[in-house]
């Protein structure tokens, strides 16, 4: 999960943990009508017990930070974006094997085509801080394939541009308000965060494998985290 935000100082990439250990406002389950009260829970059980909506005002409560639109993008969707723009170019210092996700990949520069750049952001086993270690990668995939989606080239070509911008459009799950021109936007703003007009950044954490009635849980550093939340909505650069 990131929380991309976009301002007069750049761009900035926020991934949020799936198993934050954060409260879960209230809400009433889609499925059976009944209420619930809001509760301490990891932060992918709000998709999983109420959909979009819930984990974004989720991820509103425990950042304050107003999300303006939601993007969503299953497996298939994911390879057909990447096959859409023709591959995705990345250097990878160590070879990546991981049975679970499929991924085999040799170290150096190479193009992962759809499914290969799907199970490189899928696999974790490999990373020494797991599911840390995965945001990070998933951050380096996003701004390649920003990169080439958002190059002048593409964008100046329709034959380029729009096999991509409706790839995107038929593969991802959007609010209602977005459209093609939020989809490039949404492009432009991850290739600028990992350039000179943005950052990458990871929720500063306390303890990763926090013991909790859910099993083991991310606890942010409330304080560093409470720093960071605030000035993305006040539009300043992060201290």
């Amino acid at each position: 999960m990131i929380l991309l935000h976009t301002g007069a100082n750049g761009a900035t990439m926020l991934s949020l943990p799936r198993d934050s250990w954060v409260t879960l406002p209230p809400y009433v389950d889609p499925g059976t009508g009944r209420s619930h009260r809001a509760a301490p829970d990891k932060l992918n059980a709000a998709f999983s017990l109420g959909g979009p909506d819930l984990l974004v005002r989720t991820v509103e409560r425990n950042t304050g930070v107003r999300v303006d639109h939601y993007a969503e993008i299953g497996f298939a969707g994911f390879v057909g974006v990447v096959d859409a723009v023709g591959g995705v170019d990345l250097c990878l210092d160590k070879a990546v094997r991981d049975e679970d996700s499929g991924a085999d990949l040799p170290a150096g520069c190479q193009t992962l085509d759809g499914a290969e750049a799907l199970a490189f952001v899928r696999q974790r086993k490999q990373e020494a801080q797991g599911d840390l270690g995965r945001t990070r990668n998933q951050q380096r995939f996003l701004a390649a394939l920003a990169r080439k989606a958002a190059t002048p080239s593409t964008l100046a070509d329709p034959s380029k541009a729009f096999p991509t911008l409706d790839a995107g459009l038929d593969t991802l799950i959007v609010d209602t308000c977005t459209q093609l021109p939020d989809l490039m936007g949404l492009f432009e703003a991850l290739r600028n965060a990992t350039g000179g007009r943005g950052r990458q950044l990871n929720v500063p954490v306390a303890d990763p494998d926090l013991r909790t009635s859910k099993g083991s849980a991310v606890k942010w550093d409330d304080r560093r985290a409470r720093a960071l939340f605030d000035a993305l909505c006040e539009d300043r650069l992060p201290g």
